[in-house]
């Protein structure tokens, strides 16, 4: 079993059913990637695992714990970090004052530590302490988001839509610093429009449709089937490095 197991997942809106019967996986250090056409209910499921949206049937285990039951934020406690596409920084606050609110569970003298762990993860924000998250690039923006949930040393990860926005080079960037952390030994869900990027980086990957899995495997093997790139992920793509 891996870290996070989801076991034939209902969940939705009211008497809305969005998402039917999914199965999942993911393990510590590994990156696994959420793909699909928009309005596939890729949001909505990760949001039944963090506890947002409403499970009627299935069950979520984390580090083989039923979590199903559990709020949101019993769930972050044991260890489950999001960083969502929009509204994911405090743009009037400094870049040390985003990380300090990431890290305002932990004791004050741990913040510190915490500080430097991320400054040494993510140099670029070291140099950008006191300036105001509004006024960083997109990029650095989404860079804080990500460095902003490390501060409490999450074990799993969700990023949705990490790339929204950005240039190609900002992407690359954001993606190459999904791996450091990921090689650090935290589990990374990743939603994500841009498949060839995010299967770069990825072990395995789901593709959703109407609510449902339609394909899973290695991220190399997505790419490679001819019928999934046509029919879910906008046409021809080069295949990646397994």
């Amino acid at each position: 079993m891996g870290l996070l197991a989801v076991d034939a997942l209902h969940a939705g809106y009211g008497a809305n059913e969005v998402i039917h019967g999914v199965d999942f996986a993911c393990d510590a250090g590994e990156v696994v990637t959420i793909l699909g056409p928009n309005g596939c209910g890729k949001t909505t499921f990760v949001r039944a695992l963090l506890g947002y949206v409403r499970t009627t049937r299935g069950a979520v285990r984390f580090d083989g714990a039923d979590i199903t039951a559990l709020s949101p934020t019993a769930r972050a406690r044991r260890g489950i970090g999001y960083v969502p596409q929009l509204d994911n920084v405090f743009r009037p606050l400094t870049v040390r004052e985003n990380l300090e609110m990431g890290g305002y569970r932990l004791p004050a003298r741990d913040i510190a530590a915490g500080l430097a762990r991320i400054h040494a993860l993510f140099p670029v924000l070291r140099e950008r302490d006191a300036q105001r998250a509004g006024t960083l690039s997109g990029g650095e923006r989404q860079l804080l988001a990500m460095a902003r949930a490390m501060m409490v040393a999450p074990r799993l990860l969700f990023l949705d839509e990490p790339s929204a926005g950005l240039s190609p080079a900002r992407a690359d960037e954001v993606f190459a610093y999904i791996r450091r952390i990921a090689a650090l030994g935290t589990a990374i869900v990743v939603i994500e429009q841009d498949a060839q990027r995010a299967l770069a980086i990825s072990s395995r990957a789901y593709v959703l449709v109407t609510g449902r899995v339609a394909f899973h495997g290695k991220a190399n093997e997505v790419l490679a089937d001819e019928r999934i790139r046509i029919a879910y992920l906008g046409g021809r793509a080069e295949a990646v490095a397994p």
